[in-house]
C-alpha cells in the first residue's frame, strides 16, 4: 500500500550490525599494531648493547693506550734526563782530570822533577787513554825483588808494550831518589830503566817514613801521564794475577768514585817504639780505639775521580805514619763508595791454590804475618805456578 517494509537482514543478521562490527575490527587491529610497535625486538637490543660495549670497552682501551704512551714519554724523559747527567758528570770529571793534570805538570816543572826532560805542556797533551795504571812501590834495595817479579806475573820488553798497546794496562814500579841525586843508588835505578824500561821516577825522596807522601805523589804523576779509568797501588812483595785484576775492575767501570781493596779496620797503636806507631793516636779517640774502615796497603784501586781529587789537593791532604790509614783518611766525607773484595787478599798457597783449583783464582796473594808475601824473593815463582792464572791469561781475557 503506501508503505515499504523494512528490509531484512540478509542471513539473519543486520547491516547496521555488520558496520558496526567493521568499525570495531579497525579500531582493534590499531590498537594492536600501536602495541605491537612499541615493544623492543629482543635481537635488536641484544646487537644494540653489544655494539654500545664495543664502543665503551673501544674508548677505555684508547685511554688505557694513551694513559700508556704518556707514562712511557715520562719514562723517555726521565731516562734522557739521566743521560744527560751522567754525560755532564763525565764531562765535569774529563775538565778536572785536564785541570789536575796540567798542575801535576806544572809543580813538576817548577820543583825540577827528574822524570823526564820533556815539556810540561808536551807531556800533557800527550797523555794517552788506558785501563789501568798499576804501580808497583819499590825501594833502591829491592833489585831481587823487582826481578822475581818481572819472572812472573809482570811481562817483559815487547810484551809489556803489548800489554799497553792492546789491553791498556800499564804497568810500572814506582821509585823517587835518593837524598844525594845523580849518586850510585840513581845511577843503579837508571841502568835498570835502560834495561827494562818498567819505572816511574817521582820527585820524592825515598824513606820508609815517607811512604803516605810517595804514594800521593805516585798518583798525582800517574795521573798527569795517563787518562787511566782506574789507578793501582801494589807493593812489590805481592804477586798479582792481571786477568783477575783487570775482571775485578771492569765490574765497577761505570762508578765515578770507587775504593776497592780488602776493607779493615785495626787498632790505634799508641805505644812509642812498636812497629805502625800512630803517633796522633789521640786524634781517633781514647786508647784502644781502631782507625775507620779503609784498605789495607798491599794492594788497592781507586777510580780516576778519587786519584784527581788527590793529585787536585795533595799540598793539603793530611799524611799519619801509615800509608793505608792516609790515605783512607783522604776520602773521609767524600761520596765514595768502597768495595771490600776479599780475591785481593788471598794466602800463598794452599789458599790460592785451592781457590784457583776450584776455578775461581785470586787478584792478589800474599802472606798477612809478613804484610806480603814471606821470603818472596825465593818463594814468588812457588806462588806464580801454584796460584797463578795461567800467563796466557791476561791475552785472553776480555774486559
Amino acid at each position: 500500500m503506501g508503505f515499504s517494509r523494512p528490509q531484512k537482514p540478509i542471513n539473519g543478521v543486520s547491516t547496521r550490525w555488520v558496520s558496526v562490527f567493521c568499525i570495531a575490527s579497525f579500531l582493534l587491529g590499531v590498537l594492536v599494531v600501536n602495541r605491537l610497535w612499541g615493544v623492543p625486538d629482543p635481537a635488536k637490543e641484544e646487537v644494540s648493547s653489544a655494539n654500545e660495549h664495543q664502543s665503551k670497552s673501544a674508548h677505555i682501551n684508547c685511554d688505557k693506550k694513551q694513559t700508556s704512551v704518556q707514562a712511557g714519554d715520562i719514562l723517555s724523559q726521565v731516562s734522557q734526563t739521566h743521560d744527560v747527567i751522567l754525560t755532564l758528570d763525565k764531562t765535569i770529571s774529563s775538565l778536572e782530570m785536564q785541570l789536575a793534570a796540567a798542575r801535576s805538570v806544572k809543580v813538576d816543572d817548577e820543583e825540577g822533577s827528574p822524570m823526564g826532560t820533556k815539556s810540561g805542556a808536551e807531556t800533557l797533551k800527550k797523555r794517552e787513554k788506558v785501563f789501568f795504571v798499576m804501580g808497583i812501590i819499590t825501594a833502591f834495595s829491592s833489585r831481587k825483588r823487582r826481578d822475581s817479579i818481572r819472572q812472573t806475573w809482570v811481562p817483559k820488553g815487547e810484551e809489556l808494550k803489548k800489554l799497553e798497546t792492546e789491553k791498556g794496562i800499564i804497568i810500572r814500579f814506582v821509585i823517587g831518589h835518593s837524598a844525594s841525586p845523580g849518586g850510585v843508588l840513581d845511577r843503579a835505578i837508571d841502568a835498570e830503566e835502560e834495561q827494562h824500561k818498567d819505572f816511574i821516577r817521582l820527585n820524592h825522596i825515598e824513606g820508609y817514613h815517607e811512604l803516605s807522601s810517595k804514594t800521593q805523589i805516585y798518583f798525582s804523576t800517574a795521573v798527569a801521564r795517563w787518562d787511566a779509568d782506574f789507578y793501582i797501588k801494589v807493593d812489590d812483595d805481592v804477586h798479582i794475577n792481571l786477568g783477575m785484576i783487570g775482571s775485578t775492575l771492569a765490574r765497577h767501570r761505570s762508578k765515578p768514585r770507587v775504593y776497592i781493596g780488602c776493607m779493615k779496620s785495626g787498632p790505634v797503636l799508641s805505644q812509642t817504639g812498636i812497629k805502625y806507631h800512630e803517633p796522633e793516636y789521640w786524634k781517633f779517640g781514647e786508647d784502644g780505639n781502631k782507625y775507620f774502615r779503609h784498605a789495607t796497603g798491599q794492594v788497592y784501586a781507586i777510580s780516576k775521580d778519587l786519584a784527581t781529587y788527590i793529585s787536585v789537593n795533595r799540598h793539603i791532604l793530611h799524611k799519619y805514619a801509615n800509608e793505608d790509614v792516609s790515605l783512607g783518611s783522604w776520602f773521609i766525607g767524600l761520596d765514595v763508595e768502597h768495595i771490600d773484595d776479599r780475591s785481593l787478599c788471598c794466602g800463598t798457597p794452599p789458599d790460592c791454590e785451592w781457590k784457583a783449583q776450584a776455578g775461581n783464582p785470586c787478584a792478589a796473594s800474599f802472606d798477612w804475618s809478613c804484610s806480603g808475601i814471606c821470603k818472596s824473593v825465593e818463594r814468588m815463582e812457588e806462588v806464580h805456578q801454584r796460584c797463578g792464572e795461567g800467563d796466557g791469561a791476561i791475552w785472553h781475557t776480555s774486559f
